[in-house]
């Protein structure tokens, strides 16, 4: 585990310093709660989207993450699979399956609800591609994140204001896996908070229904700088359809993909991020911080 911790050290990347970014997300990672029994048994499931996962035991099918892409996208994976696996053997001293909790009553452990595919599609564009930046401030602002159908039409609005601007499509990358639902918020979070990171402040936010914006920032939500240069758009998504999209980029493989991801239905929707930088008032995203911020992109 040292060596997988100072894995992830090393392949966190450097925060960017001159752009802030905005944020539209939400999700539930909750998977149906156990019936109690009249031996006192009860469901004990700790999910949630902001909650993290609680659970122990070996209680999922025992499905190692399958991701096409190499780098922190596939590490973050396995790292999550190995953490969960660890704290199942921990745990699995009771029955395999049940445990006891902090005032000592038996709580039995819910089965998997299945694989949850996890997807991520950034996009980097020109600097031009101004209307999609008021298009995604619009939706921070309007969109109702604490409801499926809410986020759905986030990611089907997002990936229709980037449809429509294809001639201004730089940069893409796709990556696309499948993991234990167990492990399925563990790799969420931290894909979300490596992208996160990459954002100087968050001056626009929506999630979880909550809105807000970064009083402590020194930038306000508004247009770039006129140096700069480019836009970058990060959708990560946790659905329940196993979904593939072709990682080889085109411009036309890009559009089939965003057209595919933006067809996922409400009820099979579990989690999504929206995080695109620049977004403050006079920011700047040169090329190299694209280069250094972003290696993953391939260019079109």
């Amino acid at each position: 585990m040292p060596l997988l911790i100072a894995g992830l050290l090393l392949l966190s990347p450097e925060p960017s310093q001159a752009a802030s970014g905005g944020r539209i997300g939400g999700g539930n990672f909750r998977a149906p709660s156990m019936p109690r029994s009249s031996s006192g048994f009860r469901g004990n499931y700790g999910g949630g989207y902001r909650g993290g996962y609680r659970g122990g035991g070996m209680g999922f099918p025992l499905i190692m993450p399958f991701f096409g892409g190499p780098g922190v996208f596939a590490f973050l994976a396995l790292t999550a699979v190995v953490g969960i696996l660890v704290n199942g053997l921990r745990g699995a001293g009771v029955s395999g399956a049940s445990t006891f909790n902090s005032s000592s009553e038996l709580t039995q452990r819910p089965t998997a609800t299945g694989p949850v595919t996890i997807l991520q599609v950034q996009v980097g564009l020109l600097a031009s591609a101004k209307a999609l930046q008021v298009d995604l401030r619009q939706l921070a602002a309007s969109a109702e994140t604490g409801s499926s159908s809410g986020l759905q039409r986030v990611l089907q609005e997002t990936t229709l204001a980037l449809l429509r601007q294809p001639e201004l499509w730089v940069y893409a990358n796709i990556e696309t896996g499948s993991v234990p639902f167990a492990a399925a918020e563990t790799t969420f979070n931290r894909l979300s908070m490596t992208e996160r990171s990459k954002l100087k402040a968050e001056v626009t936010s929506n999630v979880s229904g909550k809105r807000r914006t970064d009083e402590l920032s020194e930038k306000s939500a508004g247009e770039a700088d006129l140096t700069n240069e480019y836009i970058v758009v990060t959708i990560l998504v946790a659905t329940h359809s196993r979904l593939k999209l072709s990682e080889s980029i085109s411009g036309e493989q890009l559009r089939e993909g965003l057209r595919i991801l933006g067809s996922t239905s409400s009820t099979d929707l579990i989690a999504l991020e929206v995080i695109w930088q620049p977004e403050g008032r006079g920011d700047v995203l040169s090329a190299e911080e694209v280069v250094t911020s972003y290696p993953n992109l391939q260019h079109l």
